[in-house]
C-alpha cells in the first residue's frame, strides 16, 4: 500500500501478481542488455577527460600574441590533407584551444572525415585524426560505437534499443511494486532510504528498490533519449515528434540570381571569394558566438553556413548562410524559434552525453551508471537467494506465480493490453520480446499442466 494506508483499487490487486512475474521475468533477460549499456556509459561519462589527456598536442596550444587569418590556418591543412575535400572550419574558441579543418577524404568509412589540428598562432598542423560526425575524436568514437552498437555497426544497435525499450518499463514497473509494497504503511523513511541488518534478500530488496527509486527520473530520461536516436523506435518517435511540432526552421542556402563562378577543384566558392575570414566576421556581426561550425559552398549549397554548436547551457545553434561573393548575411535560424519539443529533444539527447552542464552533467551520468550496475546485480542476487536450498544438484530462483491475469476484470485488461499493443507497434524491441515472453510462458504452462495430469493419473 502507499504511505497513509490507502487501499489500492481491486485491479490492482490482480495486476500486482502479474506485473512482478513481468518484472521478475524481464529482469532476468533484459539485464544483461542494461548491464552492457550501464558499463560502456560509465566509460563514455570519462571521455572528455581522456580525450583531454590522450590528445593535449592536437588539442591545445599556447598564446603567443595574436592569431593569423583563419584563411592561413586553413590553408596550411589543405597542404597537409592534398587529397582532401574541404568539409567544415571551427575556429579556435578559446586562447588555447587549436583550429580543427576537417576534410572529405577517400577511403574512409562512412560518417567518418579527416581533421587536421592547427595553431592558430602559428598555422603549424599539430596533428591529423579520423573523426566521427565531424566532431568526434577516435577515443570518443569508439567508445560512442561500444555503448551504441559494440562496435558492431548497425545489426549491434538491436542491443542498445532493446535495452532503452525495457529500461523504462523495468522502472516504472519497480516503483509501482514498491511504493504500494506492504512495508511502505510503515513510513517514509522504509520507502526512501535502505534498510540495513541480516544479510539477506530483504535488505537486498531495499538496496535495489531505494536505489531505483532516488535514481527514476534520470534513468527515465536516459530511457527516452536513448530511444529517439534508436532504430525503430527513435522513426517512430521522430513521426510523433513532428505530427505534434512541426518541423523546424530551415535554412536557406541559395543565392539570388546567378552564383559566381567557383574556383574548379577547391571546393571553397565563387572565383571571387570574400574568404573564411569575411564570413566569420559577418556571423559575429550577425550575434553568433560560442563554437562555431563554418561549411564552405559546395555542390548542394551555393553559400557558406555558419552554425552555433555550444551544446552546453545556454545551448546556442543560431545559423546564418552567407553570400561567398559579398559577405552579407542571405538567411538567418534562430534557436529560439524551434518548436519546444524539438528544444526538449535537443537537451535531452545533450544531456545524455554529457554535454549540457559540463562536468556537473558527467557526474550524473556516471551516479546513474552506476546506480543501474547496482540494482542490476542487486535483482541477481534477489533471484540466487530464491533458490531452493534443499534441491538436489543446481537449481535456479522460482519465478513470482503464474495465472494473475485471470483475476483482472475484463474492463481493466481489455484496455492495458490494447495500450501495450499500440506501445510494443511503436516500440518494437519492446513489444516483439513481450511477445516472446509471453508465448514461451504459455509454452512452458501448457506443459507443466500436462505433467501434473500425467502424475495425477498415474
Amino acid at each position: 500500500m502507499p504511505p497513509g494506508g490507502l487501499k489500492p483499487p481491486v485491479s490492482w490487486i490482480g495486476l500486482r501478481p502479474l506485473l512482478l512475474r513481468l518484472h521478475f521475468y524481464a529482469g532476468i533477460v533484459i539485464g544483461p542488455f542494461l548491464l552492457v549499456a550501464a558499463v560502456t556509459g560509465l566509460l563514455y561519462t570519462a571521455t572528455p577527460q581522456i580525450e583531454a589527456v590522450v590528445y593535449r598536442h592536437e588539442l591545445e596550444v599556447a598564446p603567443q600574441g595574436d592569431p593569423e587569418p583563419l584563411s592561413a590556418q586553413v590553408a596550411a591543412a589543405r597542404t597537409a590533407v592534398p587529397e582532401g575535400t574541404l568539409f567544415s572550419v571551427t575556429p579556435a574558441t578559446g586562447r588555447t584551444d587549436s583550429t580543427r579543418v576537417v576534410f572529405d577524404k577517400p577511403g574512409l568509412p562512412d560518417n567518418y572525415t579527416q581533421t587536421a589540428f592547427v595553431n592558430p598562432y602559428t598555422s603549424e598542423v599539430l596533428g591529423q585524426e579520423r573523426t566521427f560526425a565531424g566532431w568526434w575524436l577516435p577515443v570518443r568514437a569508439w567508445v560512442d560505437g561500444l555503448h551504441r552498437h559494440l562496435n558492431l555497426g548497425e545489426p549491434g544497435r538491436v542491443y542498445s534499443e532493446i535495452a532503452a525499450s525495457w529500461l523504462w518499463v523495468e522502472i516504472l514497473g519497480g516503483l509501482a511494486l514498491w511504493l504500494t509494497a506492504p512495508r511502505a504503511r510503515k513510513g517514509l523513511r522504509r520507502v526512501l532510504v535502505p534498510q540495513g541488518g541480516a544479510k539477506g534478500r530483504r535488505r537486498t530488496m531495499s538496496w535495489h528498490a531505494v536505489v531505483g527509486l532516488w535514481a527514476s527520473v534520470g534513468l527515465l530520461g536516459l530511457s527516452v533519449t536513448g530511444m529517439t536516436w534508436s532504430v525503430h523506435a527513435g522513426a517512430s518517435i521522430g513521426e510523433i515528434q513532428s505530427a505534434l511540432a512541426g518541423p523546424g526552421p530551415a535554412i536557406s542556402t541559395s543565392l539570388p540570381g546567378s552564383a559566381a563562378e567557383k574556383k574548379p577543384g577547391t571546393g571553397s566558392g565563387a572565383a571571387n571569394d570574400v574568404g573564411i575570414d569575411a564570413v566569420v566576421a559577418s556571423a559575429h556581426a550577425a550575434g553568433l558566438r560560442g563554437v562555431l561550425n563554418v561549411s564552405p559552398p559546395g555542390e548542394e549549397q551555393a553559400a557558406y553556413v555558419v552554425e552555433e554548436n555550444t551544446c552546453s547551457w545556454p545551448e546556442r545553434h543560431d545559423t546564418v548562410a552567407v553570400d561567398p561573393t559579398t559577405g552579407k548575411v542571405t538567411d538567418r535560424t534562430n534557436w529560439a524559434d524551434y518548436p519546444l519539443l524539438a528544444k526538449m529533444t535537443s537537451w535531452g539527447i545533450d544531456a545524455h552525453m554529457g554535454l549540457l552542464f559540463g562536468l556537473a552533467n558527467q557526474i550524473v551520468l556516471a551516479l546513474l551508471a552506476l546506480a543501474l550496475i547496482g540494482m542490476i546485480l542487486w535483482g541477481y542476487r534477489m533471484w540466487w537467494l530464491r533458490r531452493p536450498t534443499r534441491a538436489d544438484g543446481f537449481a535456479l530462483g522460482r519465478a513470482p506465480a503464474r495465472g494473475a491475469w485471470r483475476r483482472l476484470p475484463g474492463r481493466f485488461l481489455a484496455p492495458a493490453v490494447l495500450l501495450t499493443a499500440v506501445i510494443g507497434y511503436y516500440v518494437p524491441l519492446f513489444g516483439l520480446p513481450l511477445l516472446a515472453f509471453l508465448v514461451i510462458d504459455l509454452v512452458i504452462g501448457v506443459r507443466r499442466r500436462r505433467i501434473e495430469r500425467t502424475e495425477v493419473s498415474a
